[in-house]
């Protein structure tokens, strides 16, 4: 395994954990009374959008999973086109899972919708970025010892620690603790972040040092 792409990947993950502490720290410079609490929402627009953006643009500029073939404009648009709907699907399942979970059905749609968008921001994304709009090379991915590459490995581990962190964040809800963070969905919104971060620096450290047990394999 090249120690040289392990050195990208990690260049790569902590750009994009940057992005999300800009997200949290620069609109206060341009939106007044802007912050991570008090206007929630906004944040949430704007977390979103920039880690969407960085991840697109570094997939493009790295091409980690570029194809040999050269692919017509039609099949390019196409393909855009799919990600785009994929993209919104998995917006509106992870509205759905998370009313299942519990979040109000009525209430606060806005606050679980746009939740479920950063939810497939960190996830979803990701899959498409990498492996396009194909649901049977996702299903590859994250099944036991389906990743083909370092930059699969560590998509599954971002994508499961964001999964984690937003369930663990829903812990303090019920609790009778009155602070604002427990407000729908401040705290699992905030433990998706931290599990995406603490997956961006997880993945190429863990495959840095299983790099001799790792063996990726074409299928």
């Amino acid at each position: 395994m090249r120690e040289v792409e392990i050195r990208r990947l990690l260049v790569a993950n902590l750009l994009c954990a940057v992005s999300v502490v800009l997200a949290a720290v620069a609109p206060a410079f341009f939106l007044d009374g802007f912050s991570v609490l008090g206007t929630h929402l906004t944040w949430l627009c704007v977390c979103s959008v920039s880690v969407a953006t960085l991840n697109v643009i570094l997939h493009l500029v790295l091409k980690p999973s570029q194809s040999p073939k050269r692919s017509s404009f039609a099949h390019k648009i196409s393909r855009f086109l799919k990600c785009c709907i994929y993209f919104f699907m998995s917006c509106i399942l992870f509205h759905a899972i998370i009313v299942l979970y519990g979040a109000p059905l009525i209430e606060s749609v806005t606050e679980t919708f746009l939740f479920a968008v950063l939810l497939s921001t960190f996830t979803t994304l990701q899959c498409l970025c990498l492996l396009g709009p194909n649901v049977q090379a996702w299903i590859r991915v994250f099944s036991k010892n389906g990743a083909m590459s370092i930059w699969e490995s560590s998509l599954q581990i971002t994508s499961v620690c964001s999964i984690l962190g937003a369930w663990f964040g829903a812990f303090p809800i019920p609790l009778d603790w009155d602070r604002p963070w427990q407000v729908w969905p401040i705290s699992c919104s905030l433990g998706a972040t931290f599990g995406y971060m603490a997956g961006l620096i997880i993945a190429p450290l863990w495959i840095h040092w299983n790099r001799k047990q790792l063996t990726y394999k074409s299928r």
